[in-house]
């Protein structure tokens, strides 16, 4: 199964389109968002995201329910589930490639505080960076912010097919790192 996985797209409805628009580009079959759906929160001012319209975003991501799993952020409320058409899950747990992965938002477990038991592999987002590293046995990865990225890093998203995790530059398509679980 070909997995996209996004995260912190924080309102943005020029992020939410290209990610469905990515994500048909790509031929994936499931459509993971890591949190931090609608709300900038107080740290991420408004003007600093593109087309910020949290309703636009809403009704792309509705469009996709049938094919996405959302892990909720610290960001997302309960008040966004009245817009949305999908659950909002506090962690998730993935079977891919013959590998267990859990997924979570990253602002309680992620590469410096692993959860128990996380299986092969852990993905996060929260920290607006992405990256692909091994924590002792444990592949972590983070596919960083679609909207705003931080510390000079690309708009970006990975890709989990067959075990292989792949981290690419949404407004590029290039591949930026690239790793077997």
């Amino acid at each position: 199964m070909k997995i996209m996985i996004a995260s912190d797209v924080h309102g943005s409805s020029y992020y939410a389109k290209m990610i469905k628009s990515t994500y048909e580009r790509e031929g994936a079959q499931l459509l993971v968002l890591l949190g931090d759906i609608y709300n900038p929160g107080p740290r991420n001012p408004i003007e600093n995201v593109k087309e910020y319209a949290p309703l636009k975003a809403a009704e792309v991501f509705n469009s996709m329910k049938e094919n996405l799993m959302v892990i909720k952020g610290n960001c997302d409320s309960q008040v966004d589930t009245l817009i949305s058409q999908f659950h909002f899950a506090e962690e998730g747990v993935i079977l891919e490639g013959g590998k267990r992965i859990t997924l979570t938002h990253g602002h309680i477990f992620n590469k410096d505080n692993l959860p128990p038991a996380c299986g092969d592999a852990l993905l996060y987002g929260h920290v607006h960076t992405g990256f692909i590293v091994k924590v002792g046995d444990v592949t972590v990865a983070n596919p960083g912010s679609v909207t705003l990225p931080k510390e000079g890093t690309a708009h970006s998203y990975l890709m989990l097919e067959g075990g292989t995790l792949t981290l690419k530059d949404i407004e590029s398509g290039k591949i930026i790192e690239q790793k077997q679980i």
